[in-house]
């Protein structure tokens, strides 16, 4: 079907860019997508395409002068229709060092920006920890004042690319900081290298995923790797999250379309009744109302991508109705056609059954969707008041 969006340059550009890459690596999807492991094959790939670039500000050898909500969006909807892995990849860049690229030091941003914009150094973002996730004032992990250092000391869990990361951006409440604000909460850069840094594995998830817990045991680093203000390191994390929850949403997009792909080439190529699928009634309702889920979902979640570009004070508002709107209709398109596909859809690490995996996944990370509901019923009710 005719796409209802219509982009102008260099957006074309980077979607066609972005669609040709992944492309490249439909041989290698099933196969990176199954692994918990990094898939060094997709890595090396990703590193030459150059789209990393689009995840760091220009002066750090990023594509454009700040961070584009909307070209990210455009590359994780390309990515994640083919290659999960991939997509995951190309985020965590992203997730990983927009604190540092929004509210680091120069020097610290010198030393490691560059290196993530050509995918030299893995980045990650360490937030969550056994005892809260959600709740991000409920983190136990703390950074304690020695001298001219931080020693930081408790344990993350769940953390995307714990072993391979280069470096953890850590949230923890500082004990000798403010605690008025952001509840005394600072972010750290943590070089993955430093002495009491050691990670764990994770339990498997039912989409596999570079996952595993990070301890920190008396981790000392220099007071010069604050990111932020002391005490007021939640606001560049909440910037990270308006941005990429609108990337969550675009890759939900890309999945939810090429599993609508999927069921409709099987709905046309097989036959029941006499007739092929797609022409009986409640098949060709199940595929309508999954395209009208797709195209406008996707028109929403440009024009989030778009708002957040240009002005980066919209901020949760935007990214929250996207994602949740997006990846609540991804698990709603994805089912439908598991329906459609009847026993094929069920068969363990076929193409639609893979997107029936990553799509219940999406719906909880970066935001589970009754937390986003709740910050978006709370937004009302302040402006009804």
């Amino acid at each position: 079907m005719t796409s209802l969006t219509r982009l102008e340059e260099p957006y074309a550009s980077i979607q066609t860019e972005a669609r040709a890459f992944a492309g490249s690596l439909e041989p290698v999807a099933a196969e990176a997508d199954a692994s918990n492991d990094v898939h060094h094959g997709v890595l090396t790939a990703l590193r030459r395409s150059g789209l990393i670039r689009h995840t760091v500000p220009g002066a750090f050898g990023g594509a454009s002068e700040q961070v584009d909500p909307f070209a990210v969006c455009l590359i994780r909807e390309q990515l994640m229709s083919v290659c999960s892995h991939a997509d995951s990849l190309f985020a965590l860049q992203g997730i990983g060092s927009f604190a540092l690229a929004t509210a680091g030091s120069r020097e610290l941003q010198e030393a490691w920006l560059p290196r993530v914009a050509t995918g030299e150094v893995l980045a990650a973002l360490a937030l969550t920890e056994p005892e809260a996730g959600s709740d991000l004032k409920g983190l136990r992990t703390t950074a304690r004042r020695d001298g001219d250092a931080v020693v930081i000391d408790g344990r993350k869990s769940f953390i995307s690319n714990a072993g391979e990361a280069g470096f953890y951006t850590v949230l923890a409440k500082e004990e000798s900081g403010p605690a008025e604000g952001a509840g005394g909460l600072s972010a750290f850069l943590v070089p993955a290298d430093l002495p009491g840094v050691s990670t764990s594995p994770a339990p498997e998830l039912i989409a596999p995923h570079v996952l595993g817990d990070v301890h920190f045991d008396h981790v000392i680093v220099p007071a010069g790797h604050r990111i932020g203000q002391p005490g007021k390191g939640l606001g560049p994390v909440l910037a990270t999250l308006a941005v990429f929850r609108i990337s969550v949403a675009g890759a939900a997009v890309g999945l939810a379309q090429r599993a609508l792909e999927e069921a409709t080439r099987h709905a046309r190529s097989r036959e029941q009744f006499n007739r092929p699928l797609v022409r009986l009634g409640p098949v060709a309702g199940l595929l309508a109302t999954s395209w009208a889920d797709v195209a406008s979902t996707r028109l929403l979640t440009h024009a989030a991508a778009r708002l957040a570009g240009e002005d980066p004070r919209a901020h949760l508002e935007h990214s929250s109705l996207a994602k949740l709107a997006a990846t609540e209709a991804c698990s709603r398109v994805v089912d439908r056609c598991v329906q459609v596909m009847g026993r094929w859809g069920l068969v363990h690490e076929s193409r639609i059954e893979r997107c029936y995996r990553q799509a219940r996944a999406m719906r909880i990370y970066e935001g589970a969707s009754e937390v986003i509901s709740l910050g978006i019923a709370r937004q009302l009710a302040e402006e009804v008041a």
